[in-house]
């Protein structure tokens, strides 16, 4: 089996972790000095550093530029180890308010971790691993002094940090409100589930290895897809809760802005006569809606005074005769009475002193100017062609 072969798994998580982290970046940069969004961006670095680092091409180009013979085991490892420090941190940030005893216990654990960090790498130093193992180096050096210790020493941190995340998440996800907290506590109980099948595999085969059994598949062959299983899950986990609140505000905001573009052009013509700022296509999307709504907004103020209620009352009651409901009638309604006022509104000049409140509900007037031929219907109806001036 080719180096390459084995590359292809560990690329989507890594992909989308990266992607992950450039997303979170700018926000990083502003509000680097918020515990949230520093654990966050932590624990996407360390995760996107660790699929970066275990595909087999990697771990033996590691070995290969510094020229010594698996080198790569501790620097995966202690990569490894600091991102279950990290997902412990970030379970305790979530889950507790700020205070000295919460900073005081993320304190402690990155002192473990670090301790854990530093012995990893004096154990490899201690060790005697002349041999380059691409994927068996845990079952190839069980036996070995110094690497035996060295071994195991990543196995028990990485599972005790699993069954401790797992046993909070466990007694708090009772008490989370959040929809996509919850979900993605589920995520991350799923992905330490799979770490524990993967911590039991490789223990097992190490076991045997002390007994004489040679069990090596259980390392190379069943554990490699549950680690793979268990960080993906637990960085979607991570991700979800932050990113799928910003996701579904920028799909409202992208309906919203798409809803609202027939009225906009409707009422273009009228467009307040003080150039408006410019915001180009690029621009975030809450800007862009935010300007579309002010421009809508200043439309109808303008066009308030040939607003016909007594108008709109007919084409609201003819709407709702002919069976739409009752968001859709004072769409259409107030469609009617737009077209009118439109008509009637040039020059723009004040005569009455009417309300501009019968289109107050701009959203359900672009969905209804988007099909036109309704309101045109209607307008018919209740303001014929030769009485439309009699209105204005």
């Amino acid at each position: 089996m080719s180096l390459n072969s084995l590359h292809i798994p560990y690329a989507l998580p890594a992909v989308l972790l990266i992607l992950a982290l450039s997303l979170k970046a700018p926000t990083f940069v502003r509000a680097w000095k918020d515990p949230d969004v520093r654990a966050t961006t932590l624990l996407l670095l360390l995760a996107s550093a660790v699929f970066l680092s275990v595909p087999p091409t990697s771990i033996h180009k590691i070995n290969a530029m510094t020229g010594v013979p698996n080198i790569a085991a501790p620097w995966v490892y202690s990569l490894l180890t600091a991102f279950c420090g990290s997902c412990l941190t970030m379970v305790i940030t979530w889950r507790d308010e700020p205070s000295p005893r919460r900073r005081h216990t993320i304190r402690r654990i990155w002192i473990i971790y670090s301790g854990i960090i530093i012995a990893l790498w004096a154990t490899f130093l201690l060790a005697d691993t002349p041999v380059e193992r691409i994927y068996d180096l845990d079952t190839y050096y069980a036996r070995t002094a110094w690497m035996r210790e060295h071994i195991l020493l990543y196995l028990l941190a990485h599972m005790v940090s699993a069954l401790v995340a797992a046993y909070m998440i466990w007694k708090w996800i009772p008490k989370v409100r959040s929809a996509w907290l919850k979900v993605g506590l589920v995520f991350l109980q799923a992905g330490y589930a799979f770490g524990l099948v993967f911590d039991v595999a490789k223990l097992a085969a190490i076991s045997a290895r002390w007994t004489g059994t040679e069990w090596d598949w259980l390392s190379t062959k069943l554990a490699p897809p549950f680690a793979i299983l268990d960080a993906s899950l637990v960085g979607i986990g991570f991700i979800l809760p932050q990113a799928g609140p910003f996701l579904q505000k920028w799909t409202r905001d992208q309906i919203t802005y798409r809803r609202l573009r027939p009225l906009a052009r409707a009422i273009r013509t009228i467009a307040p006569s003080a150039a408006r700022a410019r915001v180009g296509r690029f621009a975030p999307l809450d800007l862009r809606l935010l300007q579309r709504q002010q421009h809508i907004h200043d439309g109808l103020l303008r066009l308030a005074p040939f607003i016909d209620q007594v108008l709109h009352r007919r084409a609201y009651d003819v709407a709702r005769t002919d069976g739409h409901s009752e968001e859709r009638a004072r769409g259409i309604a107030g469609a009617v009475a737009l077209r009118v006022a439109l008509d009637a509104s040039h020059p723009p000049v004040a005569r009455h002193d009417r309300s501009a409140e019968p289109l107050a509900d701009i959203e359900a007037i672009s969905r209804a100017l988007h099909r036109p031929r309704t309101v045109d219907t209607i307008r018919q109806r209740v303001a014929p062609t030769e009485s439309v001036n009699t209105h204005a």
